[in-house]
């Protein structure tokens, strides 16, 4: 797994740190969204808050891993697929919470519908997140 962390880090022009190293292995390990606090206690070595939300914040600026928003208005972050670049994000599907376990995935293989604006309006972004029961927890 470790080569595969750092021909992210180097596609992206990135610094190969030990902090961002073992942030995003810790998104490759997951198979599910994870939250500031997840990443937080997930990784063994202890890095400030500064330094997880500092190297989050490039990862998102960079195409590396996009935001989900949470039910209780937080945010969950999640690994992008290999079309999101610098400055553009491509993460058209749907978003699942599981209202009993808590785990927020993304669902590939559901497309946000394309929604037809009235003249003048211009999408930027469009977020859709479903509720509802896991696999594992129906």
């Amino acid at each position: 797994m470790k080569p595969q962390i750092e021909e992210v880090l180097k596609k992206n022009q990135l610094s190969i740190t030990d902090s961002r190293k073992k942030i995003l292995e810790l998104f490759f390990q997951s198979g599910s969204a994870l939250a500031h606090h997840d990443i937080e206690s997930g990784i063994n070595e202890k890095y400030d808050r500064v330094t997880v939300y500092r190297t989050l914040q490039t990862f998102m600026e960079k195409g590396i891993i996009h935001t989900i928003p949470t039910p209780d208005n937080a945010v969950k972050y999640a690994l992008c697929k290999d079309n999101c670049e610098q400055g553009h994000h491509h993460d058209d599907h749907v978003h699942f919470v599981c209202l009993k376990c808590g785990i927020t995935a993304c669902l590939e293989e559901v497309h946000v519908p394309e929604i037809k604006l009235p003249r003048g309006y211009k999408t930027r972004q469009t977020e859709v997140v479903i509720s509802g029961f896991c696999k594992a927890c129906s």
